[in-house]
């Protein structure tokens, strides 16, 4: 990282009031001991103004956890709300359903309830936060009068294959693939440079436009891009000879022993596949050492499982392979909304509540035209949600098997509030679920015990071009030490951007995708710790590790993180990725996976629906549990 200077504050551009604006700032006063320890998360908080400038329009009041959110749920999970000290309010109202979270999960449930319980059945999605989505939202800014977005998390999705469970979601919510077909197109200098459609790493990018930075960690200060490292064979890479020879010959297609094949999953292959880390899976089948498994394949793995391959199940290798598409590659399958796939959700929430967005059903003007927040929850509506309601207890209203309906306590403004649900989906992830379920029985509490979280930091930083990386002769990079581990610069789909074209001249968002994997550790201690760090750190400190970064990196072919950073918006997030340890998906010694204790059926009235219950926190896994737990729960209602 750059050497502190007692003017490097003003040189990085730390006090610039474009990214400042609604922040109060703030200095590192609290720690990770602290936050294990017993200060409560909302006085931690309160003290390190970790918030920052947190973006304009519809999203401007949620990137990612805000304070409000983590200190509620941690409320929650402390125990504020196991002795209610006064009455909540019984609102008077009985829903067919209630749904518990208003991610992926629970709008895609609300969806499937409509559909199936009919048009006159009455449902009502509760969230905690101010506006729906979950981790499919989206940032905004404006720079030089340019309109940009970017996403908080979920990101891209690919082509289903036609008349499958997939495509029939998509197509009840209105997604036009059509829409689809046009990205931006290169208005820059020549050389063109590709550009890809998601801030991923590489996702089939051309090689050649693509580079490894080496900084002190490898002896290198100043630091060394290689650029089109694979075409070079690695040369110039301050890397140990034996690391590139293993490297190499696995980028060639090299493998020490075929991939293990399974018949199905839950076959004798797949319980062997499960039963070791995917650290071991590759380098048995690999033939890599484990320091060039580690190199190669850990911001991969947390990219979409949190943690990297040490410490999670071999079968996370085949994760997806449930819900295959029609084509994965970057040029013509991987697609993306220019805010991720908040676009989606802003579809489910149309299809829902027509008046919730105005305009058509279209997808330009649902992605662009505001969210009308007064018509989410309106008396009388079929489909309602209710912002701001952190649900602090759910529990039968008798012995589950005979209960008449099902209790559900949330929090609003500072008061509790109750209403009645004939029906319960829990859509929000099992850290929060197990506190929540009041009456949960001992087989499902003891199931959630044995999930595992990590925590993961979005951070979205505005620049007023990018010629710092096209003089580079790349539009991304991965590194190896230091704040995040690669960037991209991306094009927009036609329909959500501002311009048809882009160039090196214009603004674009980039987006740093930080893990906090830590190989070596035990997974648990890997995500309590990843917590500690991610918000015991105040945004002062974030910025100046992006700035710092930045400068380390480009300062040669020209940023000036002063001049050309224009806003840079942290997205939080403390459990995004459920991380599958050996056994997750099948069990281990004789015992059958946690999860089926929670998928095989309902509990009561209640049905839980949250995507960690595929092992792999998806919006496609989030559609199918929600589809399964719906269908548990419709005899509760259709009497």
């Amino acid at each position: 990282m750059a050497r502190r200077c007692p003017h490097l504050d003003k040189i990085l551009g730390l006090h610039e009031p474009i990214s400042r604006r609604d922040f109060l700032d703030g200095a590192l006063i609290a720690s990770g001991s602290i936050l294990l320890g017993a200060a409560a998360p909302q006085q931690t908080l309160a003290q390190t103004g970790w918030t920052g400038y947190t973006g304009e329009g519809d999203y401007r009041n949620s990137a990612g956890n805000s304070e409000d959110v983590v200190s509620s749920a941690h409320a929650v999970r402390d125990g504020a709300y196991d002795k209610l000290s006064n009455e909540p309010v019984d609102t008077g109202e009985m829903f067919d359903c209630v749904v518990v979270g208003g991610g992926f999960s629970g709008l895609s449930a609300a969806l499937f309830f409509k559909q199936k319980a009919g048009s006159g059945s009455s449902c009502l999605v509760l969230d905690n936060a101010s506006i729906f989505g979950g981790i499919a939202k989206r940032n905004e800014f404006t720079v030089d009068g340019r309109r940009l977005y970017a996403p908080q998390g979920s990101v891209h999705f690919q082509p289903p294959y036609p008349h499958s469970f997939l495509k029939s979601v998509y197509d009840s919510m209105g997604m036009d693939f059509n829409a689809f077909t046009n990205y931006q197109s290169w208005k820059g200098p020549s050389p063109e440079i590709a550009l890809t459609r998601s801030p991923y790493r590489v996702l089939g990018m051309k090689e050649a436009t693509y580079g490894f930075y080496f900084g002190a960690k490898f002896g290198k200060k100043p630091g060394l891009w290689v650029v089109d490292p694979w075409g070079k064979n690695l040369e110039g890479t301050p890397l140990p000879e034996s690391m590139r020879r293993e490297m190499l010959a696995w980028h060639s297609g090299q493998r020490k022993e075929p991939a293990w094949h399974y018949q199905y999953p839950g076959d004798e292959i797949s319980r062997r596949i499960d039963s070791i880390t995917l650290e071991e899976y590759y380098m048995r089948t690999l033939g890599l050492s484990r320091d060039t498994v580690r190199l190669l394949f850990t911001s991969d793995t947390a990219g979409g499982l949190g943690l990297g391959p040490d410490a999670l199940s071999g079968f996370c290798e085949y994760a997806w392979s449930s819900i295959p598409t029609t084509d994965d590659s970057q040029e013509t399958g991987l697609n993306m909304f220019p805010g991720g796939n908040s676009g989606m959700t802003r579809l489910i929430v149309k299809t829902l509540i027509p008046e919730a967005i105005e305009g058509p059903r279209m997808m330009e003007a649902v992605w662009k035209n505001p969210v009308e927040f007064s018509a989410l929850d309106r008396p009388g509506q079929p489909s309602r949600i209710r912002l701001r309601s952190t649900v602090v207890r759910v529990e039968h209203s008798g012995e589950p098997q005979k209960a008449e309906f099902v209790g559900v306590t949330y929090t609003n403004g500072g008061k509790l509030y109750r209403v009645k649900a004939r029906s319960v989906v829990m859509a929000g992830g099992g850290w929060i679920t197990k506190h929540v379920v009041r009456d949960l029985d001992a087989e499902r509490r003891h199931a959630y015990a044995q999930f595992l979280y990590s925590p993961y930091l979005v951070a979205n930083v505005a620049v007023r071009n990018w010629n710092f990386l096209y003089k580079l002769g790349i539009s991304g990079g991965q590194w190896f030490e230091g704040f995040g581990r690669y960037v991209e610069v991306r094009k927009m789909a036609k329909f959500g951007a501002d311009t048809p074209a882009v160039g090196p001249d214009d603004p674009v968002v980039l987006t740093f995708l930080v893990d906090f994997a830590k190989p070596g550790l035990p997974a648990a201690e890997q995500g309590h710790l990843g917590r500690a760090e991610l918000l015991s750190t105040t945004y002062t400190e974030y910025e100046r590790q992006i700035r710092e970064q930045m400068t380390d990196m480009f300062g040669a072919s020209g940023f000036d993180a002063k001049r050309d950073i224009a806003g840079i918006v942290l997205n939080r997030w403390g459990h995004p990725f459920v991380n599958p340890q050996p056994g997750f998906f099948f069990g281990s010694g004789g015992k059958p996976a946690a999860r089926d204790a929670l998928r095989n059926a309902p509990f009561g009235r209640i049905a839980f629906s949250h995507s960690d219950l595929a092992g792999a926190m998806d919006h496609r896994n989030a559609f199918m549990e929600s589809n399964r737990a719906v269908g548990q729960l419709l005899n509760q209602v259709l009497v």
